[in-house]
């Protein structure tokens, strides 16, 4: 995996947008809410994601994986090098990372996205 194919994933989505923060990180939104994060500058490339409790647990137990700096808490994994996971790993993570964010969006912003 690269991060032309995470993108064409992530954009694939509905109503998904996209821009650079912090000056060197792809992030990928829903109601401006981030669901992935590329690292532009790092080699190898990583990425952090929103997965459910469960999940959290097993895949920081893994190699390649941690905690997400800044935002462990809510249940977000860093991969360190993207290319440790086959793409279909990748569409059902980011899928369900997609679907953990957008479902704690509010009613209004839902709405204004057409996404109830």
């Amino acid at each position: 995996m690269n991060i032309e194919e995470i993108t064409q994933i992530c954009i694939s989505l509905p109503k998904v947008t996209q821009d650079i923060k912090w000056g060197h990180d792809l992030c990928f939104c829903i109601g401006d809410k981030m669901f992935c994060v590329v690292g532009l500058d790092e080699v190898p490339t990583s990425a952090s994601f929103k997965v459910t409790e469960e999940q959290f647990e097993e895949l920081i137990a893994l190699p390649y994986f941690k905690p997400a700096p800044y935002v462990a808490r809510y249940k977000w994994v860093l991969i360190e090098d993207i290319s440790k996971m086959n793409r279909s790993d990748w569409e059902n993570f980011i899928q369900q990372s997609f679907e953990l964010v957008k479902a704690k969006l509010p009613n209004k912003i839902k709405k204004e996205l057409d996404l109830e």
